[in-house]
């Protein structure tokens, strides 16, 4: 059964819907609780997250950085990282290549 369009629990506090890749780029939408935190982990896929609502801190490598509505994220393939809600929040994440690690076709 696909995962492609439907909302599914991600990690505590944290939902996302894997929409229809294309040949190589694929987009998530990821919804935070206040306080829920994508748990750190890395993988060859380049991620650009926007947010489009709230506020979100990312590690990356170590390093931190916040962004708010309206604000963008790149992260390195390879790098780890996690990310942390400071507020209810909603990310637009794009991936390439697509992560078929991901989607259940």
């Amino acid at each position: 059964m696909t995962n492609i369009g439907k909302w599914e629990d991600a990690e505590p506090g944290v939902i996302r819907k894997i929409m229809r890749p294309g040949e190589a780029l694929m987009m998530m939408e990821v919804h935070f609780e206040e306080g829920a935190e994508g748990y750190e982990h890395a993988h060859p896929h380049e991620q650009m997250s926007y947010c489009l609502k709230g506020k979100v801190e990312f590690t990356v490598e170590g390093d931190k950085t916040v962004i708010s509505a309206g604000e963008t994220i790149v992260i390195p393939g390879g790098a780890r990282h996690s990310a942390k809600a400071l507020a209810p929040s909603a990310l637009l994440d794009c991936f390439t290549p697509v992560r078929e690690d991901l989607i259940r076709r």
